[in-house]
């Protein structure tokens, strides 16, 4: 059985750059990176997805596929991060110049998240459209973080007009919403939730995704799943993930690794 985590943050392990909250939580845990991914091998996660949520955390996404086999790298700027670089110019042309480095197979994650509004809402449409530019032109696929904000963010992603494709990261919105979703070839990332969400119309939402259309992923440290709660969360927990989503579904796990993988490589070329 082979398994991909679609959506990772293992990149600051270890490390005193990167997202200050992701590192902190890796620094409670003692972890080291190369055993970190050792034991995703070790549960059949064969393939990783580094995701940035700034420029520095992309640079530490790029550098922590470059050289590791099965490793590779998102380059982003998170909705909550907007703020820090609406206005920095020479950030975003920094930032851009990523696009092109080693292994790196999507842009984001980038979004809208009007739960937090750590950002206004004008500057993450803002720093959202910077990227779904630099995807657009690239033929990059996107992970997109959306939060409480779908009115918003249909309209600019229709704006582009099919030049886009890509993934709902950790997908926990309505049935009409993944409808939405699916009728415009998006993937849904399924993520630890699945395994202590109690709303049955969200459990039931799970059931309807398409398994041509479906990803799994981590969002490691953070969504630790069942029965591993209250610990820090790893790329490993696919497997779990993996197993859960098979029994709810009624599926073998073994189908729900397949077609989330074949479906991973071909979302993001691996």
């Amino acid at each position: 059985m082979e398994l991909v985590d679609t959506h990772c943050h293992i990149q600051s392990i270890g490390d005193d750059t990167g997202e200050y909250h992701t590192r902190e939580l890796w620094r409670k845990l003692d972890a080291d990176l190369n055993n970190v991914i050792v034991g995703a091998n070790s549960a059949s996660v064969t393939s990783l997805i580094c995701v940035g949520c700034d420029p520095i955390d992309s640079r530490l996404a790029i550098s922590c596929a470059h050289d590791r086999v099965g490793c590779y790298a998102s380059i982003g700027i998170h909705p909550h991060e907007a703020k820090r670089f609406v206005d920095n110019e020479p950030a975003k042309t920094s930032f851009a110049d990523l696009i092109n480095s080693d292994k790196v197979v999507a842009v984001g994650e980038c979004g809208l998240d009007y739960y937090y509004n750590h950002s206004r809402a004008d500057d993450q449409a803002s720093i959202l459209r910077f990227q779904l530019d630099l995807a657009a032109e690239t033929g990059l696929p996107v992970i997109f973080h959306v939060r409480q904000a779908f009115a918003d963010f249909w309209p600019i992603f229709d704006s582009y007009k099919g030049k886009l494709t890509g993934v709902l990261h950790s997908f926990t919105d309505s049935q009409d919403t993944l409808q939405a979703a699916l009728d415009r070839g998006l993937f849904i990332g399924v993520n630890g939730i699945v395994t202590f969400a109690k709303d049955p119309h969200q459990l039931s939402m799970y059931t309807s995704i398409p398994l041509n259309q479906l990803l799994l992923e981590t969002d490691a440290p953070y969504l630790t799943p069942v029965p591993y709660r209250g610990n820090i969360n790893e790329p490993k927990h696919i497997l779990t993930i993996a197993e859960f989503l098979a029994d709810l579904r009624g599926n073998e796990v073994e189908a729900i690794a397949k077609a989330s993988t074949a479906n991973a490589k071909l979302l993001f070329g691996l």
